[in-house]
């Protein structure tokens, strides 16, 4: 039987001509090792899963089937990995006892081998007896395994997000961007593979019937594996396995009254303006220690770390245009010290309640009231 490769085998072979570059280049970067070695192997697993789907719609099985249990879709490492990933670029490394969330796969992988290696007709025996038994069992332990990586990286997402706003400025940079649209991306791989597996369970779709499950993973593969690498050098804030107790403060704090001294001490030196701006940074400038300062946003101030010194940004960026500055909009966020358009924008209508551009024609149409850096504190300080 001669060898047709159609548009379904082109797809899937394009996003693996795509990933696999990326999957050799990304060990080699020099920071995020652990992490960005986790995606190389994630990526890996992805393409493997697409790989017998590729050479089956171009006849591979037809023509050669000893390939029959072929062992290199191995999908239950799919949903660990992910959060392995995660894990790491958030805390440095795997969790503790990680390679127990492996077990599943690497059996599924044994198995596989196993059959691979059956004599022909043993082999032919094997996938009519327990092959659906087999794709049941991997359907049934990605459902699962789904769940409680999702469940586990929303929870890694969550206090990840808490514990950077309240260390950097730039917080923006890291919680909000690639690491949650990547948990996203992997909720929406979640529904599609589960649903085609649960239905293919109960009425077997076939190799066409499951060609938009495979078309799905080939365009998430091709996104993690884009986004991972023009991420892959960011140098994140590694968070610690566990959280430093507070100390209790002494008696007689005025947090209320000290947050809004050092938010003025912070103000009048500009420290804002510094993009990566960070809590031991900023308690140095003032004369104190992080807890302290950490202590005075959260209880006086009422706001995080990051919630502070955005607002700042954005006040800076409000009065320049009330003084009437003609720069651009981005060219005043980036001098205020914001680092990005979205975290400029977002910032700015929690602030106000309006995007900047509204603010600016407001203003531009006289039916905005002047605003002053000493009203921002005064509002500031009353939450």
């Amino acid at each position: 039987m001669e060898l047709f490769f159609g548009w379904r085998s082109a797809v899937l072979l394009c996003a693996a001509l795509v990933t696999l570059p990326i999957v050799v280049a990304l060990p080699q970067v020099s920071v995020n090792r652990s992490a960005n070695r986790t995606l190389a192997l994630l990526l890996l697993v992805l393409v493997g899963v697409q790989t017998p789907w590729a050479i089956g719609f171009a006849g591979f099985y037809d023509r050669w089937p000893w390939l029959t249990f072929l062992p290199v879709a191995l999908p239950l490492l799919t949903p660990p990995l992910a959060f392995f990933y995660a894990h790491a670029l958030t805390h440095g490394g795997w969790p503790r006892r990680a390679w127990l969330a492996l077990v599943p796969g690497l059996f599924h992988l044994a198995v596989m081998v196993a059959a691979f290696c059956l004599p022909l007709p043993a082999k032919r025996l094997a996938a009519d007896r327990i092959g659906p038994w087999i794709g049941a069992a991997v359907a049934v332990g990605l459902v699962i395994g789904f769940a409680a990586a999702l469940a586990l990286l929303a929870r890694t997402f969550r206090d990840y997000s808490r514990w950077l706003a309240g260390q950097r400025s730039d917080d923006a940079r890291f919680a909000t961007r690639w690491l949650g649209r990547a948990i996203a991306a992997l909720g929406l791989l979640f529904v599609l593979w589960a649903g085609f597996e649960l239905v293919d369970l109960v009425r077997p779709l076939g190799y066409e019937g499951l060609m938009p499950l495979y078309c799905g993973i080939a365009a998430v593969t091709v996104f993690f594996a884009v986004e991972g690498w023009r991420h892959a050098a960011l140098v994140w804030p590694v968070m610690p396995a566990e959280m430093p107790a507070m100390p209790t403060a002494p008696t007689g704090h005025d947090w209320p009254a000290l947050g809004a001294r050092w938010q003025a001490e912070l103000r009048a030196a500009g420290a804002f303006r510094e993009n990566d701006l960070t809590l031991a940074r900023a308690a140095r400038l003032v004369a104190t220690n992080t807890n302290y300062l950490s202590r005075a946003c959260n209880d006086g101030l009422g706001i995080s770390f990051s919630t502070l010194i955005n607002r700042m940004r954005a006040e800076a960026v409000a009065d320049a245009m009330v003084d009437g500055s003609a720069a651009s909009l981005l060219d005043l966020a980036l001098d205020a010290g914001f680092a990005s358009k979205a975290s400029f924008n977002r910032a700015f209508a929690e602030r106000f309640g309006a995007s900047p551009s509204a603010f600016r024609r407001r203003l531009t149409s006289r039916k905005a009231e002047p605003f002053r850096q000493s009203e921002a504190i005064e509002a500031s300080v009353s939450g």
